[in-house]
């Protein structure tokens, strides 16, 4: 039974989470080696266009995996009908935009795998083992959803989040720089987790989150940046209805830009760093690697934000 009166804690409202009907985990790598525990597969096809956490699970289970290549459509370059029964094969919703391009593969794909930790808000197709990772769009220090039919989590010891927050509390209190460190020591003490079930106040602050307000604010600043963008984007963005982006994904030859907008406070990443040393140079992936900016749209981003940014590519 919980306390009855005492000292107050962290007033959060009882809300309800987006993902509701998921399995809540600690982690998007763990929900992956849950589904590779479940499924039993012997070997999986990954993009060499990802993010190397992604291969820790391969490594903890001792799982072969196998790189395969994207087209400038970030779609595979792959013939799915060698795929073999223990094999799975795993595709990434590249910056929440490839929802469509997601159904169609469900239906000549054996054995898909969906990673839609940059698609928090697309719907997972039937049948198919989808996960998905909190972090990288709200407020959270960890957290991530799962849809994995026939799966029974209720062992799993509840993991515990409360000397992850700094940086999120460092932020409001101070500004963004002051919790970096703290935000990279959480990234890096995530690695080699057991797989736990959601925290309680992770769990909570999702509770709490407005989501149809970020899917709206995501939505219209993802197309503010692409009408004024997508001329000058060498990315070929096919955005259809129900997709809400994790970032506007902006290809361009200009060399110095990332620098430049780091420069002017606007904080873009590089997906992904370990690219480089996996793919030859002159590849699609390495090339994205080197030359593709993600400009922040997220729903802290007002119209005065986007136009700086603009600003600073020189397209406002």
């Amino acid at each position: 039974m919980n306390a009855i009166g005492g000292y107050f804690e962290l007033e959060l409202r009882n809300g309800k989470e987006y993902h509701k009907e998921a399995i809540r985990l600690n982690t998007g790598r763990n929900a992956l080696e849950l589904i590779l525990k479940f499924k039993e597969y012997r070997k999986v096809f990954i993009p060499s266009y990802t993010c190397d956490v992604i291969l820790e699970p391969f490594n903890k289970l001792g799982i072969e995996y196998e790189f395969y290549s994207i087209d400038e459509n970030l779609e595979p370059l792959f013939n799915y009908d060698s795929i073999k029964k223990y094999e799975g094969f795993l595709y990434i919703n590249y910056f929440g935009i490839k929802d469509s391009f997601i159904f169609n593969l469900s239906a000549i794909c054996r054995n898909l795998i969906i990673d839609n930790s940059q698609a928090f808000f697309s719907t997972p197709n039937p049948g198919i083992p989808t996960f998905y990772s909190c972090r990288k769009f709200f407020g959270v220090t960890d957290g991530a959803y799962l849809y994995l039919d026939g799966t029974n989590t209720s062992d799993l010891r509840i993991d515990v989040s409360l000397e992850r927050v700094g940086h999120l509390l460092k932020r409001i209190e101070y500004g963004a720089e002051s919790g970096f460190n703290d935000f990279k020591r959480n990234e890096n003490e995530l690695t080699g987790q057991p797989i736990l079930s959601m925290s309680n106040l992770t769990q909570s602050i999702l509770r709490n989150i407005d989501y149809a307000v970020i899917k709206k604010r995501r939505r219209e600043n993802f197309l503010f940046l692409h009408n004024h963008l997508s001329e000058s984007n060498l990315l070929e963005i096919a955005f259809a209805d129900e997709c809400v982006p994790m970032v506007y994904p902006f290809l361009t030859d200009r060399v110095e830009l990332k620098q430049k907008l780091i420069e002017s406070k606007i904080f873009v990443a590089t997906y992904w760093i370990n690219v480089l040393a996996w793919t030859p140079v002159g590849s699609t992936e390495n090339h994205l690697a080197k030359q593709l900016i993600p400009v922040p749209l997220d729903q802290r981003c007002r119209k005065d934000h986007l136009v700086t940014i603009l600003n600073v590519i020189g397209k406002q």
